[in-house]
């Protein structure tokens, strides 16, 4: 059941501000499910249950990589689900969709809550997130991913993306070939920001666009770039060489924050990690510390302990090849609901 209702989610098409369509079959198929269910100020569809502050909150996000027009096809192939965001973020979706129901239809739990979030993908600069922590302020909260089941996440890798816009007058490869060109300038730029990259903080140029034609001088180009770090300092630094970048006359060089991830780190001492390394323990799953960016990041920047956990085992994520391993499934499930158990008693 739990691979049938993943594969129906994900075919839902969800791309980064384009949720609609998740949150009303998650709406569906909550109807009559205990506690109280809303879309808060950002869209993102809030379970929650029981009374005061919620001792937990659980964070699983809706969205995708993938445009609207991209196939969603789906395939079983020798223990795997395969197929556009199978993993990332449909299978801990239903797994906590699965697990929380089961709980609460035992009796009662401590007062807790679960943000089917939007925007956690991109641009969306994890808008869900920090809305669902700002307004509900959990003791602590869990991330929910498809992947990863073999680590847990404590480790918030935080990231800046900048976008560098540079026009020009333009004009005629030959006839004009004295005057610069806004993309021959914007590549320069890109090279000066990528050699910034280290092992540590690296620099990645995703976007690059711009032109008319191969017989024209490009009058307009851009670019997004991203460096990513565990620290925000590294992320300052690069944040502030905006106001550095420039581009020889008459060209025009703009630049400004497209997105902004916070870095941070779960304490070592925090009770919710001591409980998911217990129950990791008794599962047989390795006791291994990891990175990533996922909707923990806004908890953490919130002072919030927070984590990332997986639902399964599984690769290439963020490509049309994804999959997950159907049986670990299983093995996730019982780590989310045992943690649960443990810290909603």
């Amino acid at each position: 059941m739990l691979a049938d209702e993943i594969v129906e989610l994900a075919g839902i098409p969800a791309p980064t501000f384009s949720e609609d369509g998740r949150l009303a079959w998650l709406e569906r198929r909550l109807a009559g499910a205990p506690g109280w269910r809303h879309r808060d100020g950002v869209g993102s569809l809030i379970w929650s249950w029981g009374e005061g502050r919620p001792r937990v909150l659980l964070l699983a996000h809706v969205d995708t990589v993938f445009a609207k027009e991209t196939p969603l096809r789906f395939r079983r192939e020798s223990g795997f689900l395969v197929g556009p965001g199978i993993g990332d973020n449909a299978a801990a979706v239903v797994v906590v969709l699965h697990v929380v129901g089961e709980l609460l239809a035992r009796g009662p739990l401590a007062a807790g809550a679960v943000a089917f979030t939007v925007c956690e993908e991109g641009l969306g600069n994890l808008r869900g997130a920090r809305a669902a922590c700002e307004g509900l302020r959990p003791e602590a909260a869990i991330a929910l991913e498809g992947h990863g089941l073999e680590k847990v996440i404590v480790e918030a890798v935080g990231s800046v993306r900048v976008r560098v816009h540079v026009t020009g007058p333009g004009g005629h490869s030959w006839a004009d070939r004295s005057r610069p060109s806004a993309i021959h300038a914007l590549l320069a730029l890109g090279a000066e920001l990528t050699a910034r990259s280290t092992p540590e903080t690296p620099v990645n140029v995703g976007l690059v666009s711009g032109g008319r034609s191969v017989n024209a001088i490009a009058a307009e180009a851009e670019l997004l770039v991203e460096m990513r770090a565990l620290d925000e300092a590294p992320l300052d630094d690069f944040a502030s060489l905006l106001e550095e970048l420039s581009v020889p006359l008459p060209l025009a060089v703009s630049a400004e924050i497209a997105g902004r991830r916070p870095a941070g780190r779960t304490p070592r001492d925090a009770p919710l990690l001591a409980a998911v390394r217990a129950v990791r323990q008794e599962l047989g799953l390795p006791d291994v510390l990891g990175d990533g960016s996922t909707d923990a990041n806004a908890a953490l920047a919130l002072g919030i302990p927070a984590l990332t956990l997986g639902v399964a085992y599984g690769s290439g994520m963020h490509s049309d090849e994804e999959r997950i391993d159907t049986p670990s499934l299983e093995l996730g499930r019982q780590q989310l609901d045992a943690v649960l158990r443990r810290v909603l008693a």
